[in-house]
């Protein structure tokens, strides 16, 4: 594990350098690399013949934050990432892979910075725009909850809502966040949205978009109208495990052909 420090935090990553392509993995909101493995969301396991970047974003995991909301921002994210892949591949572009914030995450350093990428693979995108309301409460409500009564009321309450198909079977995990920091990261991804339509059509980077049905965290509108403004080659929507289960082959073929149709 190597640490890289950012402005009021410090990131925990590990580099795999098997040669060929760019690749930077990233996970979603209160997730780790070590969750997301046993989530079936990394899909960066086993991916042969690149040099594959993967760390916790600031708060998550082996990282470190603040408590501070603004911090947990997905425009704050999106900054880390950029340092850090300056500092991993300086000057060369990187394809891109992570479900619901990590999509956020990426989708937000591409409009600072959109010769940094050479592709994405968008896994699961997250509420946005105009369901994105209605979820920022629901984090807030979060918040408050581990904050009175810790995070074993979160997770409690997490067990009773419906998974999706996709996910069902799937191991019962608990947030990879000290709870000291939870309600800020909560908070600061009530305070986050993915850039306006006009910024997201205007980037010129092939993409993947990976979702999964019903699912009103990850909506399948959010995967549809991300695959009307960017340059999307490919859209698919899981309905099974077994169908997730063949996303990291999709993520081989998009990181060693991004320019396929």
């Amino acid at each position: 594990m190597q640490m890289f420090s950012v402005p009021g935090a410090s990131l925990a990553g590990e580099y795999s350098d098997e040669g060929g392509p760019a690749v930077v993995q990233l996970h979603g909101l209160t997730s780790s690399r070590t969750r997301d493995r046993v989530l079936d969301l990394d899909l960066g396991r086993g991916l042969s013949g690149t040099r594959l970047l993967r760390f916790d974003a600031r708060g998550h995991g082996e990282s470190h934050g603040r408590p501070v909301a603004e911090d947990y921002q997905w425009t704050r994210l999106a900054q880390d990432l950029l340092e850090l892949l300056e500092h991993r591949f300086p000057g060369e572009p990187v394809h891109g892979v992570g479900p619901s914030m990590g999509c956020a995450t990426l989708l937000h350093a591409a409009v600072l910075e959109p010769d940094r990428f050479s592709g994405f693979t968008l896994v699961v995108p997250p509420t946005a725009w105009e369901t994105r309301r209605s979820k920022a409460h629901d984090y807030h409500r979060a918040a408050d909850l581990v904050e009175r009564h810790g995070v074993e009321a979160l997770i409690r309450a997490e067990r009773m809502a419906p998974s999706p198909p996709a996910t069902q079977g799937s191991p019962e995990t608990a947030p990879d966040v000290k709870e000291s920091l939870l309600p800020s990261v909560l908070r600061g991804a009530a305070l986050s949205d993915l850039p306006s339509h006009e910024r997201l059509a205007a980037l010129e980077i092939p993409t993947t978009i990976l979702a999964w049905a019903d699912d009103p965290a990850h909506p399948v509108s959010t995967a549809h109208e991300l695959a009307r403004l960017l340059d999307c080659r490919d859209l698919r929507i899981a309905a099974t495990r077994d169908e997730v289960a063949q996303w990291p082959s999709v993520l081989f073929q998009d990181a060693h052909h991004p320019r396929r149709r």
